[in-house]
C-alpha cells in the first residue's frame, strides 16, 4: 500500500487533535522509512519484476527487520517511547496513538500485499494479495484516503481546505505509482519513496502551519 497508508494519520488526527499531523503521517509510513534505509544498506532485499502483481512490480522476499509482524510492534513501541519522552506534557494517550499510527502500517499492508509479509523473522507469511487486482486496489487506496481526509476536515475545519489540497497531491501520486513506469532498480525505488516521505512530512506540516 502507499498514499493509503496515510489514511491512518488523518484519521487518528481527529481522535487527538493536538498531534500534529506532520507526526502522524510519518509515523504511518515509518517503518517503510526504515525499510528504504535498509535496501539502500544491503540489508533487506527486493526484486522488481516486472508483472510481478497488476499494481506492484516488486518482489519483497526479505525484510524480516521492518515487516514482520514482531517488529511492526517493536518499531510502534519504540516510536511511542519515543514520542513520549520528547512531547511529554501531552502524556501517555499521546504516545500510544503515535504508536498505533506506526503499528497500522503492517494491518494496512496485509490487505494488498502477496504473501511476503513474515510474522517472525523471514518466517510465516502471509498477504492477502489485493495489490493483484489493480483497479479494486486503487480504488480501496483512494477511498480509504479520501473518508480519512473528510474525518480529519471535519474535527479541523480550519485546515480542511489545504488538507484536500494534499489529497489531490498524493491522488496524483498514487496514479503515477499505479500506472507509471516500472522502476529501473530496487535503489530506485528506496530513493524515491524516502524522498516522498520526507515531502509528505513537510507537505503535512504546511497543512496545519499558523497564518496571521
Amino acid at each position: 500500500m502507499f498514499v493509503g497508508h496515510y489514511s491512518a494519520g488523518f484519521a487518528l488526527k481527529a481522535v487527538k487533535p493536538q498531534l500534529p499531523l506532520w507526526v502522524l503521517l510519518l509515523a504511518v509510513q515509518l517503518v517503510d522509512v526504515g525499510w528504504s534505509l535498509l535496501i539502500l544498506a544491503g540489508v533487506e532485499k527486493l526484486r522488481v519484476v516486472p508483472g510481478f502483481l497488476a499494481g506492484s512490480p516488486l518482489d519483497l522476499y526479505y525484510m524480516p527487520y521492518t515487516h514482520s509482524l514482531v517488529a511492526t510492534l517493536i518499531w510502534s513501541a519504540g516510536g511511542a517511547l519515543a514520542y513520549f519522552l520528547w512531547r511529554r506534557g501531552q502524556g501517555l494517550n499521546a504516545a500510544l496513538i503515535v504508536g498505533a499510527a506506526i503499528g497500522s502500517h503492517w494491518l494496512l499492508d496485509l490487505l494488498v500485499h502477496a504473501p511476503d509479509l513474515p510474522l517472525y523473522d523471514n518466517s510465516a507469511k502471509v498477504g492477502f494479495g489485493l495489490w493483484a487486482y489493480r483497479g479494486p486496489e486503487l480504488a480501496l487506496e483512494l477511498g480509504l484516503l479520501a473518508a480519512s481526509v473528510w474525518i480529519y476536515a471535519r474535527a479541523c475545519p480550519t485546515y480542511a481546505r489545504r488538507a484536500w489540497l494534499l489529497f489531490g497531491v498524493l491522488t496524483l501520486m498514487q496514479l503515477a505509482n499505479t500506472f507509471g513506469p516500472v522502476p529501473p532498480s530496487g535503489s530506485a525505488v528506496a530513493v524515491g519513496a524516502l524522498v516522498l516521505y520526507l515531502l509528505f512530512t513537510w507537505a503535512a506540516s504546511r497543512v496545519e502551519r499558523r497564518t496571521a
